[in-house]
């Protein structure tokens, strides 16, 4: 079967694909670290503007709720990898008992080249 020409001519590709190339570019990753930053900076700043009416004394703290979703964030990912390693198969787990696994004789294949109708 024949390969499809790779095409990385820009112009070829959709809106949105042409539209977020300026991610990579150099530099990008350091001005989207720096946008974030400070629009954590503002978010907590802007928790200064009300009066929080918190149930627990902790909730009263600047920031703690930024705080508090990063510290559960991290958790969701230690815990996505320690469930991982239990519940991980090997890559041929269900090779053995799969169809698409069997050996075919080459006198019964039919080869079409898909670009053909």
């Amino acid at each position: 079967m024949a390969k499809a020409p790779k095409n990385d001519n820009p112009q070829n590709y959709p809106a949105l694909g042409r539209w977020m190339m300026w991610v990579d570019k150099p530099g990008s990753v350091k001005k989207m670290t720096w946008v974030l930053g400070i629009f954590c900076v503002l978010t907590i700043l802007g928790n200064l503007t009300y009066s929080n009416k918190g149930h627990y004394s902790a909730e009263n703290i600047l920031g703690f709720y930024a705080f508090y979703g990063f510290v559960a964030f991290t958790l969701i990912i230690f815990v996505a990898k320690a469930l991982r390693t239990l519940i991980m198969r090997p890559e041929d787990y269900y090779g053995k008992k799969s169809i698409d696994t069997e050996e075919w004789p080459e006198a019964e294949l039919v080869r079409k080249d898909h670009n053909d109708d």
